[in-house]
């Protein structure tokens, strides 16, 4: 059974910084890859960033390049998302999923949540002004 264990959320003021960490256990699939996505109060969820350790693919939404980064450590199993220079708009839960594909499957689907075939139970980051 696929696990997926979110962590580091918190509040801060803005323009202050977080790490979340993701930890994946129960899988046995030799290819996968993992994102971030974010649901804000009241809004949809939406993608953040994604990763496929295989080749170095990464993938961040618009409004946080420059700001987030993306990492994986294969050793540990653990999914990290470096978030610098938060703004309030980046308030929200934030969670870890996992799909069973490569770069190829990341470079053109990694937007969809529907399309994560595994999801953590989610953090809080709340960032104030």
């Amino acid at each position: 059974q696929v696990q997926l264990q979110e962590s580091g959320g918190g509040s801060v003021q803005a323009g202050g910084s977080l790490k979340l960490s993701c930890v994946a256990s129960g899988y046995t699939y030799s290819t996968i890859s993992m994102g971030w996505f974010r649901q804000p109060p009241g809004k949809e969820r939406e993608e953040v960033a994604a990763i496929y350790s295989g080749d170095a693919t990464t993938c961040y939404a618009d409004s946080v390049k420059g700001r987030f980064t993306i990492s994986q450590d294969n050793a540990k199993n653990t999914l990290y998302l470096q978030m610098d220079s938060l703004v309030p708009d980046d308030t929200a839960m934030y969670y870890c999923a996992l799909a069973p594909y490569g770069s190829s499957w990341l470079t053109w689907n990694w937007r969809s949540a529907s399309l994560w075939s595994y999801w953590g139970q989610g953090t809080q980051v709340t960032v104030s002004s």
